[in-house]
């Protein structure tokens, strides 16, 4: 296996998942990895391990490196177990390392893995020195996990921040400045899908470790490629994420029936284009929904439309307002559309449960009666118009407070 050193005695030891196409209901299309890392020192110290399945994989990477009876101490940033799971193994190859990890973390694991070890638990602040190293743990609860933290080499200026700065892409290559710059599609897929509803506790611990002034070279996630060329664009690109920063752009998500939805919300498309917005139509059975999130957080407004069945709203729609409930996506300003063919209740089940969770719904709606005619063509081309109008007026007012 070929060795990947990240600084002068500090390797890449993880496992590449390149058939992993689901993640807890995200879409991993390129796979992922699970990344471990090995600090050479007086005391030598492995960061996180990798899912069970993975684990003769990642003993291979140590086995090139030293002899895995010669680690000292296990880091273990996130009880989550794509990255604790194969620590009963290696602890039970190695021997009795101390265990490092959170307060929250100890219990976790205990909880998993029923398993005495000989733990060290750590608060925000405090060190560790493996010799000719200090590593500094910066506690970071609900990212994405209570147990979650950083751990910091001040030497070498590398965070390894465990499920923040992610992305989930399984590569041959271990650093950014490697592939093309879908890395940052990837990151922000990740952001949207996994950390988005934890949006103010990101820009708290984004700003508390921008107090402790520590100099960052390097950020190695657990998942996916390492930043080496310039890591303050993902930081910054966090920090734009969680505050929720937005181009003028347009989403109209929508699922049909028999065509009748969908000729509208082509029309409603064209209204937006003429007037000038950027918008992307998404068909929800041509769009995995954890694709769709990806491009709602750079969208200012969403226009959603679906046909009424049984009285509600088509099944798929109810899957994506579901999925989105639990992510929150602040700041946008919805508008609802739809067809029925008698009784109608797509439009009014979509605003019930966006009221539910206190989104901004624009108060015109747009219900049409079976197959929409020119006049009603017509009408969803203006609705568009006016919608793109409406985010203008609310970009203006946003700008002015």
């Amino acid at each position: 296996m070929e060795k990947v050193e990240l600084k002068k005695g500090i390797y890449w030891v993880g496992a590449i998942d390149w058939n992993v196409r689901d993640f807890h209901g995200y879409s991993t299309s390129r796979g992922t990895t699970y990344n471990a890392y090995l600090i050479l020192d007086e005391k030598n110290v492995l960061v996180d391990t990798v899912k069970a399945p993975f684990y003769l994989e990642m003993l291979g990477r140590i086995s090139e490196i030293i002899d895995p009876l010669r680690i000292d101490v296990v880091v273990s940033n996130h009880v989550e177990m794509d990255h604790s799971g194969s620590l009963p193994q290696i602890v039970e190859r190695i021997g009795s390392p101390i265990v490092i990890t959170s307060e929250r973390g100890q219990k976790g694991l205990l909880k998993h893995y029923k398993k005495s070890l000989k733990f060290k638990t750590v608060k925000s602040g405090e060190t560790f020195s493996t010799g000719h190293r200090t590593l500094t743990f910066v506690e970071a609860p609900m990212l994405h996990w209570p147990d979650s933290m950083f751990t910091y080499i001040k030497e070498d200026r590398l965070l390894l921040p465990n499920d923040a700065f992610g992305q989930h892409i399984a590569s041959c290559q271990r650093f950014d400045d490697e592939v093309g710059t879908d890395v940052m599609s990837h990151a922000a897929k990740y952001y949207a899908n996994i950390l988005w509803p934890l949006a103010p506790l990101v820009l708290k611990k984004v700003d508390e470790v921008v107090k402790m002034g520590i100099p960052i070279d390097m950020i190695a996630p657990s998942h996916g490629l390492i930043w080496r060329k310039d890591p303050n664009r993902i930081i910054q690109a966090y920090v734009d994420w969680s505050q929720g920063k937005a181009r003028n752009k347009v989403l109209v998500i929508y699922d049909t029936m028999w065509g009748s939805t969908e000729s509208i919300a082509k029309a409603i498309l064209k209204g937006l284009i003429e007037e000038g917005t950027e918008a992307r139509l998404l068909h929800l059975r041509s769009n995995h929904r954890s694709d769709i999130i990806e491009e709602m957080l750079e969208a200012k407004g969403i226009l959603l439309g679906s046909p009424t069945l049984n009285n509600g709203m088509f099944p798929t729609m109810g899957d994506l307002l579901t999925y989105m409930k639990g992510l929150r996506p602040k700041g946008k300003v919805f508008g609802l559309f739809g067809s029925h063919g008698w009784g109608g209740g797509a439009i009014k089940e979509m605003r019930r449960v966006l009221e539910q969770e206190k989104f901004e719904i624009w108060e015109k709606e747009l219900p049409v009666q079976f197959v929409p005619d020119k006049e009603e063509l017509d009408s969803a081309i203006q609705f568009g118009k006016e919608f793109a109008k409406k985010l203008e007026v609310t970009k203006v007012t946003s700008e002015l407070k």
